[in-house]
């Protein structure tokens, strides 16, 4: 069964990436939402049921909205090609259903509920390959999207993804909030070059991957669980401050060069307000990826967390983590 849903997921997001035609998007998109289903809903814990609900009706909603659009649009122009999305009623709604897909402020409140209904693979595939159908289909329709508003929406998500991600205390809902402000910068700059929307998300995909997969080995779920990991594999938890900080986009790690070539593409469009604003908020966001980062290495015994001192193991480190961290702090320098 396991291997069914994966297989489909990938299936659904090549058919999604691929296509030219709206239904076969649509298709794809739908094909996706049904096979991240089950692996939300596994541990058949009563939150993650209610994740899975929550999912399933803002995914539907969004793919209704998508198919909604092109039918506008074909009705108007005669054209199913994704590309040709000329009529303003229809770009309008689009943007609406990604943003519902992706959650971009306003359509932001399902993600972190959903995602601290899953398990943490489940909300690494979450978080990274099922926003990379929407986001390709944003960087595709791009053009004839209405500036201002994607602006407008990208300030928000950051602005949000920061505040609200402030006083939380488990990771996976620090992750989401994370997860909108990323998209809040990937949005910013999608009008004026898309391809630095890819290359944000290509990055950003990268470092969560890494810290997805950190905390999936550390078994953490929480703050104060974090900070008695250091003693279970003290290498891992310093790798995983620097794939923190790399995600927070302090330079010279890797997530310093989507923040750097988006600021300075805004600020050649004479954007150096919204440059201004959107370095700003990523303070906030800074902020979380600090205590993160403090909780993980920082903080040293003794302390007055009453939880027990993990093992320390001697297992080999997983390859694909000691690929992504070094990759998500080691690709600028």
């Amino acid at each position: 069964a396991k291997l069914i849903f994966t297989t489909s997921l990938f299936l659904g997001t090549t058919i999604t990436i691929s296509s030219n035609h709206w239904i076969t998007a649509w298709a794809g998109l739908e094909i996706n939402t049904l096979a991240i289903l089950p692996l939300i809903s596994k541990s058949h814990h009563p939150r993650s049921i209610e994740a899975a609900t929550k999912y399933f009706l803002t995914q539907a909603t969004a793919s209704t909205l998508v198919l909604f659009a092109s039918m506008t649009n074909a009705w108007h122009t005669g054209q199913w090609d994704i590309t040709q999305l000329t009529h303003p009623t229809s770009c309008l709604i689009l943007t609406s259903a990604i943003a519902m897909k992706l959650g971009l402020v306003p359509f932001h409140f399902w993600f972190p509920e959903v995602l601290q209904g899953s398990p943490l693979a489940t909300g690494l595939l979450l978080s990274t390959i099922m926003k990379f159908p929407p986001v390709v289909l944003l960087v595709m329709t791009s053009p004839s999207l209405n500036p201002t508003l994607l602006t407008f929406m990208a300030i928000s998500s950051a602005a949000l993804g920061g505040w609200m991600g402030l006083n939380q205390t488990q990771t996976r809902k620090i992750m989401a909030f994370s997860s909108i402000s990323h998209l809040g910068w990937m949005t910013i700059i999608i009008s004026y070059d898309p391809k630095l929307t890819l290359l944000n998300f290509y990055l950003y995909t990268m470092m969560t991957a890494a810290v997805f997969l950190v905390l999936n080995t550390n078994n953490t779920l929480s703050l104060s669980t974090l900070m008695t990991t250091w003693a279970k594999n003290p290498t891992l938890s310093a790798m995983l401050l620097l794939a923190l900080l790399s995600l927070a986009g302090l330079p010279p790690l890797t997530g310093f060069i989507p923040k750097w070539l988006i600021i300075q593409e805004l600020t050649k469009q004479d954007m150096a307000i919204a440059a201004t604003v959107i370095s700003l908020l990523s303070l906030l966001g800074l902020f979380f990826y600090l205590r993160l980062a403090y909780c993980a290495t920082i903080t040293l015994p003794p302390h007055t967390t009453n939880h027990m001192k993990q093992w320390h193991t001697n297992k080999p480190v997983n390859t694909s983590i000691a690929i992504l961290t070094t990759m998500s702090t080691m690709l600028l320098p």
